[in-house]
């Protein structure tokens, strides 16, 4: 773009959000030719070296475009890289970009890499800001680098009791099955000696911060969704499964388990929970990759099985990456939470009109200091809402956690279905106990 006024401090980054399959990356990489921006990925399975059509990861001739940070990196065997090991690294990237007059593009679908570069959301032991925040009550604590997975290892009851032990308030807002948050929380305190809780809440009454977290880390980020119709997303995301099987995802997947995944099989060891392993793509084909079987039909039958799981969870990943920008951005606003500026992608044939062009002009009016034309998006909110309220449906014996979350339980077919099963119950209790009545002989 001529005549680009030079990048200030105040300046924003810009962040592509968007679901998987929507063109966070064309966009992205559309602006930073036109904006003399660096791309950095906020994807936690492409920081990993390997799987790249699994994984989307823009091709190396895109890469020559226009310069990517935080891709392929890391060996695939290492396990124990943390939200915290790719915030640390991927700020440094963003004030190198800014030191060098350039526009830092973050681009991702990872909802809390994301959240991590843009609000101060993330409790770190080697951080000096943890001792001074916590009048010097921490000590000298240390802990092996894979505690985490140590503790993940434990029972869901024992790793629940043992947090509910040393920080019950974090333990009331966790789910017991949620072993990733429980485990966190509870390493978290034998790290540093405070609870979780109390730390988090250190940071929600710092300057700048919310209910939902820190303080923002840049002034007036520029947030750019892209959206597009289920329906059609939905058939987006088929197509392209089926384009990442031509492209030789099979040849791709079967050299991965053979030179990485095959041995750790072999030892127990394997781990679809941690690492590359988990990505969306990988274990819904584990039947298939560990086959034995010579019979080409029933391989063909895995295969099948394997492509169609890729599918139904690929499109419920898009919706739950859709639901975290409602619920982050739009449904709880605050002093914290930058506005977010939507771009309808659903027809894709006018991606210059409605995508790439609002995308400009927005960047431009933020780039001068100035309000854009167009209006960010805005949704209905409740601030009486509790994110994490912690409720126990006796009927369907489970935990729910949030408002929003029990309302829906309470409207779902295994709540309703629960609800009548009890009531017809109660009802056959009550006439039982009518007739008993009817038959017990009256005193004279």
């Amino acid at each position: 773009m001529a005549g680009l006024p030079p990048l200030r401090r105040s300046v924003p980054l810009i962040v592509v959000l968007g679901a998987t399959g929507t063109g966070k990356s064309r966009l992205a990489l559309e602006l930073g030719r036109r904006l003399r921006g660096e791309i950095v990925s906020a994807d936690s399975m492409q920081v990993y070296k390997g799987l790249d059509i699994i994984t989307n990861k823009v091709s190396p001739e895109e890469q020559r475009l226009c310069t990517h940070h935080m891709i392929s990196f890391l060996d695939p065997l290492v396990s124990s890289y943390t939200v915290v090991d790719f915030r640390n690294k991927a700020l440094s990237v963003i004030e190198d970009i800014i030191d060098r007059q350039k526009i830092p593009i973050i681009v991702g679908g990872t909802n809390y890499y994301i959240e991590s570069l843009l609000w101060k959301v993330l409790v770190d032991a080697k951080e000096g800001n943890v001792c001074s925040a916590t009048n010097g009550a921490v000590g000298n604590r240390t802990s092996s680098p894979n505690r985490k997975e140590e503790l993940e290892k434990l029972n869901c009851q024992e790793l629940y009791s043992r947090l509910a032990e040393v920080d019950p308030e974090m333990a009331e807002k966790l789910h017991p099955h949620d072993k990733r948050k429980v485990a966190r929380s509870l390493q978290v305190y034998e790290e540093i000696g405070v609870p979780h809780s109390k730390l988090l809440l250190q940071q929600r009454e710092e300057e700048g911060g919310g209910p939902l977290g820190g303080a923002l880390r840049f002034p007036h980020p520029c947030i750019l969704w892209l959206h597009a119709d289920l329906t059609v997303l939905d058939e987006r995301l088929d197509h392209r499964v089926d384009d990442m099987l031509a492209a030789g995802l099979l040849e791709e997947l079967n050299g991965f388990h053979s030179q990485y995944n095959q041995r750790k099989i072999a030892e127990n060891s394997q781990d679809y929970q941690h690492g590359i392993f988990q990505s969306i793509g990988f274990k819904e084909f584990h039947e298939y990759l560990t086959s034995n079987s010579n019979c080409s039909e029933t391989r063909e039958k895995l295969l099948t099985q394997g492509i169609a799981a890729l599918k139904q969870v690929t499109k419920r990943y898009a919706r739950k990456q859709n639901k975290w920008v409602r619920n982050r951005f739009l449904k709880r606003p605050g002093p914290n939470v930058p506005p977010v500026f939507g771009l309808d992608v659903t027809d894709v044939s006018q991606w210059e009109k409605t995508v790439l062009k609002p995308a400009l002009q927005i960047l431009a009016s933020f780039l001068k200091g100035e309000e854009p034309a167009a209006q960010p998006l805005t949704m209905e909110s409740d601030p009486s809402e509790g994110k994490r309220n912690r409720r126990v449906c006796e009927l369907c014996d489970k935990i729910i956690l949030g408002d929003r979350e029990w309302k829906a339980h309470l409207k779902s077919k295994n709540h309703q279905h629960h609800l009548k099963k009890s009531k017809r119950a109660e009802s056959q209790l009550n006439t039982h106990s009518s007739h008993d009545t009817k038959n017990i002989p009256q005193e004279m």
